[in-house]
Parts: structure tokens; C-alpha cells; sequence
């Protein structure tokens, strides 16, 4: 089993920029699509970015052009850049994968527990 953990949020100003971390107790290459989710007080949680088995990036269409998710050097983990934030996009932050780890593998949708963004005015 992997387990996941967000590093990274935290306050701040309308403007600025924040790098989201989510690093896996094991490997997360496997997987056949890795991704960041929010969720906003009284709001339900909604797909951010994401990177499907064939390495393309999608991406929420109010995130476009100022939200970046890559893999990091580490097979362990991946990230969340983002810039030009506004207070809109305050949230808990969840990072997610879904996939085998090998052909006789059960199927596998794991989450962290996230980490809260706060953007102020």
C-alpha cells in the first residue's frame, strides 16, 4: 500500500505563489494517473490538474495558464505549482493516484489528507 502526504500550503496574498509537494511512501510511476484535487469550504471536491498513463497534463479550466503539476525527480513524488493565486482557489488540497502496481495487483485509489492553501485579499 502507498501512502500519501501534501506538504506545501499555507497563507498567502492575492498574487503569490505556492509549490504543492505530494510525496508517496513507495514509488508513485506505476500508477496510471497521478493528480491534485480541492475541495473549498461547503463546496465539493473537483479535479485541479492531473497527468493520465499517457503523461499528458489536464488541467481545470479556471487553473489554465497559472497551475503547473509535474513529477519530481523522485519516483516518489510529484507537484503542484502554482502562481497567480487568488483567493478563489482557497482550499484543502488533495493529491491522489489511481492504477497497479503490477499485473496481479489490486486496484488502487489513494489519497493523502491534504494540505490547506489560504489566499488572502
Amino acid at each position: 500500500q502507498v501512502q500519501l502526504e501534501e506538504s506545501g500550503g499555507g497563507l498567502v496574498q492575492s498574487g503569490g505563489s505556492l509549490t504543492l509537494t505530494c510525496t508517496g511512501s513507495r514509488s508513485i510511476l506505476p500508477f496510471d494517473a497521478v493528480g491534485w484535487y480541492r475541495q473549498a469550504p461547503g463546496s465539493e471536491r473537483e479535479l485541479v490538474a492531473s497527468i493520465s498513463s499517457g503523461f499528458n497534463s489536464n488541467y481545470a479550466d479556471s487553473v489554465k495558464g497559472r497551475f503547473t503539476i509535474s513529477r519530481g525527480g523522485s519516483k516518489n513524488t510529484m507537484y503542484l505549482q502554482m502562481n497567480s493565486l487568488k483567493p478563489e482557489v482557497t482550499a484543502v488540497y488533495y493529491c491522489n493516484v489511481r492504477g497497479r502496481l503490477c499485473i496481479k495487483c489490486p486496484y488502487l485509489d489513494i489519497w493523502g489528507q491534504g494540505t490547506l492553501v489560504t489566499v488572502s485579499s
